[in-house]
């Protein structure tokens, strides 16, 4: 059986790697619930304090959506696809133990949700963070809502509209890569601050999480209903479906 998701146990942390490398991590439905799978029996072992997440190879934190799957979608299966992210998204906001996601190149579309969704990013000067759907017919819903809580309206109505990809120097002047090292130390780096998290006291820091997701859960509610609205509508127009076929011919051009 394939393993989309590596998880590694040391000194009361432990890693999560997507492991998809040869197509930079992109996500599937089941990599989606092995990750799910994972973070859940990470939550109940006690021995695990603080969780770091990255990606396979030196390319890509994570891609985004998989178009290989997302192409085929219609109004109903992108409702489906939406409840799989809201399962995904729910089990990371109440996560009880600190979660550090360790920048090991481009986090794009849905993965940047991801990553914004952790408690602490770690990356380096290569590492490119945005939401470029729009570029590829998808419309976004979760990536603004997400976007907005963390930098405002301005500059999230500049990464949804032109889906342009943020340098490594921007999304640290902003707030969003806590610490920049060499690419080699970004793990290294990770490992230390959740090796730091884990001795915090634990009933402060699940308690400390629970607030913070509570802050934020009536809206995180709503946008989960406007993005079943709006990619129903998105999907069943076609549109989505072709600017995708696009996509990947062009990439197989490239590549030929």
């Amino acid at each position: 059986m394939n393993r989309y998701i590596l998880v590694d146990r040391q000194d009361g942390v432990a890693v999560i790697t997507l492991n998809r490398p040869e197509i930079l991590n992109a996500w599937h439905a089941p990599m989606r619930c092995e990750l799910v799978d994972a973070l859940l029996d990470l939550q109940r072992d006690k021995t695990v304090r603080a969780i770091v997440l990255t990606g396979a190879g030196d390319r890509a934190f994570c891609a985004g959506q998989d178009f290989n799957e997302a192409r085929t979608f219609d109004g109903d299966s992108g409702s489906k696809w939406i409840a799989e992210w809201e399962r995904l998204y729910d089990v990371i906001r109440s996560l009880p133990k600190p979660l550090i996601a360790a920048l090991n190149g481009v986090a794009a579309g849905s993965a940047f949700q991801v990553a914004l969704l952790c408690d602490f990013r770690i990356g380096h000067a290569g590492v490119r963070m945005g939401q470029p759907e729009i570029n590829s017919g998808i419309a976004s819903v979760t990536g603004p809502w997400i976007m907005r809580e963390i930098l405002g309206l301005a500059r999230t109505t500049d990464l949804t509209l032109t889906g342009r990809l943020m340098d490594a120097a921007e999304c640290h002047s902003i707030g969003i890569i806590n610490k920049i090292v060499p690419a080699e130390n970004v793990l290294d780096a990770s490992l230390s601050l959740a090796r730091e998290l884990a001795e915090k006291p634990p009933l402060a820091v699940r308690l400390d999480k629970q607030w913070l997701r509570e802050m934020t859960e009536v809206r995180f509610r709503e946008c989960l209903d406007a993005a079943v609205r709006i990619h129903r509508e998105a999907y069943a127009s076609g549109e989505t479906a072709r600017m995708m076929e696009k996509f990947l011919a062009e990439r197989a051009a490239r590549k030929a």
